[in-house]
């Protein structure tokens, strides 16, 4: 198993980086060419995600992405450091992002609308990849996605 790491500032002008570099070792590891467009969206929507969430809370910590080559499948991993749900409880709403549920409970407006952008994204990477996970923890969040790889079509 081959794992490439990438840590950034929390800047958009990285996003793009993150994307380009998760697209070319996609096609190394023998992610389908017709996917690789998935892939550069799917990530960039995550890396986009966790500079919001980096930036609407202050976080100097850097962006995370894991770029996982396993036997029969690609994985990437996006995590933040933004603290989720039972964290802190000073926190109002706090909630995890995979269930949805509290959404906009108990938040100001400006908070609200960045929730909704959040969800959004969500539902975009969702309608891109058909294997997503989203966690949350005190120690931040992660939303890990995976598809396969040629070997693994090509495998009984």
């Amino acid at each position: 198993m081959a794992t490439v790491e990438l840590r950034f500032s929390a800047q958009p002008e990285h996003v793009r980086t993150a994307r380009l570099v998760a697209a070319a070792v996609a096609r190394r590891a023998g992610v389908d060419e017709a996917v690789l467009d998935e892939v550069r969206l799917a990530v960039g929507e995550a890396c986009s995600r966790a500079v919001g969430l980096h930036r609407s809370h202050g976080i100097t910590a850097p962006v995370s992405v894991a770029l996982t080559e396993e036997e029969k499948a690609f994985s990437i991993e996006v995590g933040d450091s933004v603290p989720g749900p039972g964290a802190d409880s000073a926190e109002p709403g706090a909630h995890n992002a995979a269930s949805g549920s509290g959404a906009g409970m108990d938040r100001s407006d400006s908070e609200s609308d960045g929730e909704g952008e959040d969800e959004m994204g969500l539902a975009v990477i969702s309608g891109l990849v058909d294997d997503v996970e989203v966690r949350s923890g005190a120690g931040g969040g992660v939303i890990r996605m995976s598809w396969p790889t040629a070997l693994a079509a090509v495998r009984p």
